[in-house]
């Protein structure tokens, strides 16, 4: 006869479980040892003394999570908080000590409020209330965020690590633990649910939620298509210390002929970078970098970078899921979309995606319709085009032909001479926008 074990969610009673080593919130541990960003050191005694335990893989759960990063953290967050039987696993057997992304909005910080993990976010990031679009010296446009109808009216400058970090914390306090190194390698349908193989492990789910990336192997295995163009934007990342004129509590736009440049000030001083170019390095150096800001930062104050903390390269596609949804599996973050990081959408994008849809899994599991589900793909899926469509154009101003750059800036002075067209822009960034779309 199987072995019966008592689950540590709502005091179920399950088959046999698997024994098998795991790390709660390595983020908090890894980031905070390597990387230059502070992580509480409160989440750091709190992740450790968990990590320091064996756990088990359960044969059973009411929803898989395949992915734990942002969108698959805020997700079993989500459903944790329901009270929903969780199982969160992750291909990687260690989190990343770097990450791309590095704000996080004000639409973003409502829903992150709402798991509990605002607060302890805020306490750790930059604030800034505005946002500049320029060229070189001239300030093209200023997009202010110090009047958003929301109680966080400012983009708050952030690492995604420290993100994820809070986000485990928070997790780990109510007893769900990130399970790493466990890839998916199996799906298939198995009566109203999903069997799914993780690292050997036959585990069967009511639901699957897949929040691994853009290589999603949930997506891939569920034969859901992902469409858009071919062709794919090259992008150079660092995070530097940089003597510099420009505003410690802005993050800036370069729209240079060559390509887009961000300039973003994150905590202790550093500076995050971020621009598109033709062939990126693999590592970026100090010259590399100071060649860029030379040709496309400040022109009569130029920026000096004193010290490469890390850099790296990442390709972005544009494309978008065929559906959000197929029966028990479900996508959300980047394996549902991907787009250009201008504009600081992606990640604040899935936390959307995630909360939106752990509201969703979590009410049909306590009695609502299946219905809810496609509701949830037909109100993101439509944001999530909108989010393409407004990135894409953001590149697109920065590359303009020489020729039509100077009606591109009186267009964009313009524009920031109007208050409600400014108004506009700072819902669109911010995301409040999308407010009304997403269900609390």
């Amino acid at each position: 006869m199987a072995a019966r074990v008592v689950s540590e969610r709502r005091g179920r009673v399950g088959p046999a479980a698997v024994v098998m080593p795991t790390t709660v919130c390595q983020q908090a541990l890894t980031s905070h040892r390597a990387s230059p960003y502070r992580v509480s050191t409160t989440v750091g005694q709190h992740t450790l003394a968990r990590c320091r335990r064996w756990t088990v893989l359960p044969t059973s759960t009411d929803v898989l999570v395949v992915g734990a990063g942002p969108t698959g953290l805020a997700t079993a967050l989500m459903l944790a908080r329901r009270g929903v039987d969780v199982t969160l696993v992750e291909r990687a057997a260690e989190p990343p000590t770097t990450s791309r992304a590095a704000v996080v909005h004000a639409y973003t910080l409502e829903v992150l409020d709402r798991i509990g993990a605002a607060t302890p976010l805020i306490e750790q990031g930059v604030r800034a209330p505005r946002f500049t679009v320029r060229d070189r010296d001239r300030v093209l446009l200023t997009v202010p965020f110090d009047r958003l109808p929301s109680r966080f009216p400012y983009a708050l400058m952030v690492s995604q690590a420290v993100t994820e970090a809070v986000l485990a914390e928070r997790l780990a306090d109510l007893g769900v633990q990130v399970r790493r190194p466990c890839p998916l390698t199996g799906l298939s349908r198995a009566g109203d649910g999903v069997l799914g193989q993780v690292d050997g492990t036959s585990l069967r789910a009511r639901y699957v939620v897949g929040a691994d990336g853009l290589h999603s192997t949930v997506r891939e295995l569920a034969g859901i298509g992902f469409t858009g163009p071919s062709d794919e934007e090259s992008f150079v990342l660092a995070d530097v210390r940089v003597r510099s004129a420009l505003p410690r509590d802005e993050a800036s736009l370069f729209l240079a002929r060559s390509g887009p440049l961000v300039w973003a000030p994150i905590p202790d001083g550093v500076v995050r970078l971020v621009a598109a170019v033709p062939t990126a390095p693999a590592e970026p150096d100090l010259a590399y970098l100071q060649a860029l800001l030379d040709e496309r930062g400040p022109a009569r104050r130029p920026d000096r970078v004193t010290e490469v903390l890390w850099g790296s390269r990442f390709r972005v596609h544009h494309r978008i899921a065929d559906t959000f949804r197929s029966g028990p599996v479900l996508l959300a973050g980047d394996a549902g979309h991907v787009h250009s990081p201008a504009g600081g959408q992606g990640m604040n994008l899935g936390i959307c995606d995630a909360v939106a849809l752990g509201t969703a899994l979590a009410d049909v599991l306590d009695g609502g319709p299946e219905t809810l589900l496609d509701d949830y793909t037909t109100r993101q899926r439509p944001m999530a085009e909108d989010v393409l469509s407004f990135t894409a154009g953001l590149t697109r101003l920065a590359t303009l032909s020489p020729v039509r750059r100077p009606v591109r800036d009186v267009l964009l002075r313009l524009v920031g001479a109007v208050p409600p067209a400014r108004r506009r822009i700072a819902l669109r960034l911010s995301g409040l926008s999308h407010r009304d779309r997403t269900p609390g």
